[in-house]
């Protein structure tokens, strides 16, 4: 069935607490979505981010990040009261400031905690948290001793922390029994808020596509808790880690920095890893975009001392084993294959064997000199068209970059007659597209340029503090989106 979305993070959303959360104004976004005809809501990964402020480096694979939890709606609750979330008010609109958030936004959530402690439903929470102890207990066990250990790194902890001795673990948890239960009543609030604004967005027709990164981070609860799950030397640091080789993007490649998977160990055990994962995320989401999808065909293992990813090996990946053990135990389940990078006969092999639509990239088909995947004559039904991705420039600002050869064949193409309109067009080049689905970014519908690029892919600083002005979403807006998804029957 064709359908259509807008990407948009939890992040960028307006809020006067400076980061877009599950409140009002989410709630609000699924009405514009609603209005503007479309059947999708696109977002990144909702984990708690970690070093650089990236929702693809997470300190757990399964949590969510406790910055997009609603502060009104805890005062509705009585568990805040509006003065004490003031300190978070703040003039800039436009960015988040994650060092702010980080210095007192837990301040505010341990005040919620410990009303919740006198007057909250307690029966709710432990249920919550019995339920979710596979991963919740490992979770908040790393994340308060985190909190109360000065080495910042798991790896940098004292061995008996560092090594999950029980009796360690188990006198840690009895004096610091309100720290650990803090986290999971993070987990808790995020649980109840994410699911509610989830409904809302069903109720409405809108389901919600997320984002599932597929390597976690080393410094994450995730390898702390079963570090045979990683290729990991004797003393528990990364024997290689995960990236890609030079491109014309990144002339030295790459290096993301992520423990690689044991697979030969996963394989032994069915892969529980990962269908507990892919479960997990089919909670949270209706459909999921699994990031680096080639990986699992082969994935790039550079030497874990190396600077840059220039030296790197390709390594055999789980490939079709993983995904039929999937099918196995999950059934069929609605999977994005981001199948984007440097990719080979035996990943496209892959791609059709699973079933899974792949991406579409419109800015990549504009090769002057040669013919290209992307291009939209070449697009096939089952893949999701994109103008471009949260790594990408905004529409606008991209076509600012072209030479004046691919310029010309991007003119030529798409028959723009007038450079004003240039950006609208691309849009509905992908909106009327063979393609089953059409996602576009919120900023390309606003006509931003630069300026409101989400990530740029190598460099530290500066990504992912993009966010919208309330303002910017309007009935004219959402009439004008809705007009042409009806026109192209989305």
């Amino acid at each position: 069935m064709r359908g259509s979305g807008i990407l948009l993070h939890i992040s960028s959303l307006p809020n006067p607490y400076g980061i877009g959360t599950f409140g009002r104004e989410a709630f609000e976004f699924v009405d514009f979505l609603k209005k503007s005809g479309q059947k999708y809501w696109q977002v990144l990964p909702l984990g708690p981010t970690s070093y650089g402020d990236s929702p693809y480096q997470t300190f757990s694979a399964f949590a969510g990040n406790p910055y997009f939890i609603d502060l009104d709606l805890l005062c509705e609750k009585k568990l805040l009261e509006k003065k004490e979330c003031a300190v978070l008010r703040t003039e800039n609109q436009d960015t988040v400031d994650f060092s702010f958030q980080y210095q007192y936004r837990f301040r505010i959530l341990k005040l919620a905690f410990n009303r919740f402690l006198k007057i909250g439903d307690f029966d709710d929470f432990m249920a919550f948290a019995t339920e979710n102890s596979e991963w919740l207990d490992d979770y908040a066990m790393f994340m308060a001793i985190k909190d109360n250990m000065p080495e910042g790194n798991w790896s940098g902890w004292r061995d008996n922390f560092k090594t999950r001795q029980p009796e360690a673990l188990e006198l840690f948890r009895s004096r610091h029994l309100d720290d650990v239960n803090f986290w999971k009543f993070l987990q808790y609030e995020f649980s109840k808020q994410w699911q509610a604004l989830k409904t809302y967005a069903n109720q409405n027709g809108i389901k919600i596509i997320g984002d599932m990164p597929i390597y976690v981070a080393y410094d994450s609860s995730d390898v702390w808790a079963k570090p045979k799950y990683w290729q990991l030397d004797s003393e528990l640091n990364p024997a290689a880690v995960a990236g890609v080789p030079p491109d014309s993007f990144a002339v030295t490649g790459q290096l993301w920095g992520n423990p690689l998977y044991n697979y030969d160990l996963m394989e032994s055990d069915g892969y529980q890893w990962w269908i507990k994962r892919i479960s997990e995320s089919l909670k949270l989401f209706d459909v999921v975009r699994i990031d680096h999808f080639r990986g699992f065909e082969a994935y790039y293992s550079v030497p874990f001392a190396d600077k840059t990813a220039e030296n790197g090996v390709w390594v055999k990946g789980p490939g079709m084993k993983l995904f039929t053990k999937v099918k196995e135990e999950l059934g069929d389940v609605s999977i994005i294959a981001e199948d984007l990078g440097f990719l080979t006969k035996e990943v496209y092999d892959l791609l059709r064997d699973c079933g899974y639509p792949g991406m579409k990239i419109l800015q990549f088909g504009f090769d002057s000199e040669a013919d290209s995947e992307y291009s939209p004559h070449n697009y096939v039904k089952n893949s999701v068209v994109y103008t471009g991705t949260h790594d990408n420039l905004p529409i606008e600002a991209w076509i600012g970059t072209l030479s004046e050869e691919n310029y010309q064949y991007f003119t030529d193409y798409l028959q723009i007659k007038n450079r004003n309109e240039a950006g609208f067009r691309a849009i509905l080049e992908c909106l009327k597209s063979v393609c089953d689905t059409a996602v576009i970014p919120m900023q390309d519908y606003l006509g931003l340029g630069e300026e409101a690029r989400f990530n740029r892919p190598s460099f530290l600083g500066g990504n992912w503090v993009w966010r919208i002005r309330k303002t910017a979403l309007t009935s004219k807006l959402a009439e004008k989106i809705n007009y042409w998804v009806k026109v192209f029957r989305r």
